[in-house]
């Protein structure tokens, strides 16, 4: 049975500002910032909806670390597979997300 659209909409919110917070206190409480994540996860599974396309690309798939460029993950753009290469520094995953280059007008 299908839960109702407000506490699927509750839980999107939640998860959404869970993401906030542990951008907020990554620099100050890096593992409260996983933890955060963690939960964000958690929810997800449970209410069974997708994280936002952006917030998914900020936490390590494998550990569910909190990702910030140059602290720990590394971001790269390789030309030959035109991807951005997201390596976690934590537990050494690397995750590939292609790009489309814009068409020239």
């Amino acid at each position: 049975m299908r839960r109702p659209t407000q506490q699927l909409k509750i839980a999107k919110e939640r998860i959404i500002k869970l993401f906030e917070q542990a951008d907020k206190e990554f620099d100050t409480h890096p593992e409260r910032s996983h933890r955060y994540v963690k939960l964000a996860k958690k929810i997800a599974t449970r209410y069974n909806i997708s994280i936002p396309k952006e917030l998914r690309r900020k936490f390590c798939k494998k550990c569910y670390k909190y990702l910030k460029p140059s602290i720990n993950c590394r971001v790269r753009t390789r030309k030959s597979q035109q991807a951005v290469i997201i390596t976690c520094l934590e537990c050494g995953h690397i995750m590939r997300y292609p790009y489309k280059k814009e068409k020239g007008k």
